[in-house]
């Protein structure tokens, strides 16, 4: 049997066991509500369900909790026991006192089977689930047993499997490691050999960049002292120059010094002539005026040298002081 069965005949003696109990219960609540009601006041005949109602729920909770121990392999003890035979019982006396009370057989009999069937159903589904529990935990065992063994068989052949995984990867490992020794070797000879023809071209190489290297520092040398050659003319035609320069430079210096002496012989000699008699050429007027601008005489002594007017002699100072002006009045009266 497997556990869909096992599980499909709880389900009926459940169900079976539930149905008889309810029907029992209605039953009883019907046959002992009217005693109830005979020997209760009559102003709390209202109560007469009640106690049936109470012993009927004892009856629910003692076959709920047996069907709970039952699948948990547990065992309540002697109060569980008792608790069902003094329910069974207390249902059994509710339902046959009228009948028992009257005298009546036939109705104690009638009576008694609903209470009797209960008290019996509760002990046989008892049963029945104790060694449904008992064959399930037996199945469950073996079954645990058989999946045990299997795993172990599974163990056993994963180990074997790898095993020879191993076996094979440390052949796969040994020809892997052999070939690659041999391709190891092959590449250091073949390494050494690349590596000598690197050391010969780089030898060679050494000595052509070294010839070249020789060649290059001779034209370095070369023309450095073309270069320095080069800078000592330059430096000599500048020096030149430099002298030269210095010779223009004094030369102009002295041609300036004469000019300047000149003019001032010439301006002392304009100036010693003293008040003139008459007016004077414009020309040599304007040398005048300009040899007493730069004397810094006033104008009215310009004007006496001169034989001029003051204001014209003013005007011609106008111009020594600011000569862009006078050029601009040139151009203007030239236009």
């Amino acid at each position: 049997m497997n556990s869909v069965q096992t599980r499909s005949a709880e389900r009926a003696l459940s169900g079976g066991t539930w149905l008889i109990v309810c029907g029992a219960m209605l039953y009883s609540i019907l046959t002992v509500t009217p005693l109830m009601a005979e020997h209760t006041a009559d102003e709390w005949a209202w109560t007469a369900p009640i106690l049936p109602l109470v012993v009927d729920a004892a009856v629910v909770i003692v076959v709920k909790l047996d069907d709970v121990l039952a699948r948990l392999g547990g065992n309540g003890g002697r109060w569980p026991i008792t608790l069902r035979w003094m329910t069974g019982l207390m249902t059994l006396a509710l339902n046959t006192a009228d009948s028992a009370l009257k005298k009546d057989l036939v109705g104690v009999a009638v009576h008694s089977v609903a209470p009797l069937l209960l008290i019996v159903t509760a002990e046989t589904s008892l049963a029945y689930r104790r060694a449904i529990a008992h064959a399930v935990a037996a199945l469950e065992a073996q079954q645990k047993a058989e999946q045990e063994r299997r795993e172990q068989a599974a163990r056993e052949r994963a180990q074997q499997a790898r095993a020879e995984a191993r076996e094979e990867r440390e052949h796969a490992a040994t020809l892997a490691r052999e070939q690659r020794e041999h391709e190891a070797r092959i590449a250091r000879e073949t390494a050494e050999r690349e590596e000598q023809r690197r050391r010969e071209e780089r030898e060679a190489r050494e000595r052509a960049e070294a010839a070249e290297r020789e060649i290059r520092e001779r034209r370095e040398r070369e023309r450095e002292q073309r270069e320095q050659e080069r800078l000592r003319l330059e430096q000599q035609a500048r020096q030149r120059a430099e002298a030269e320069q210095r010779e223009r430079a004094e030369k102009a210096e002295r041609e300036r010094r004469e000019r300047q002496e000149r003019a001032a012989r010439e301006r002392a000699a304009l100036l010693e002539r003293g008040p003139a008699e008459s007016k004077l050429p414009e020309d040599e007027a304007r040398r005048i005026v300009a040899a007493a601008f730069e004397a810094n005489l006033s104008v009215r002594q310009a004007a006496e040298l001169c034989g001029w007017s003051v204001g014209w002699v003013s005007h011609r100072y106008a111009e020594h002081r600011d000569p862009s002006a006078h050029g601009a009045e040139l151009a203007i009266a030239n236009n």
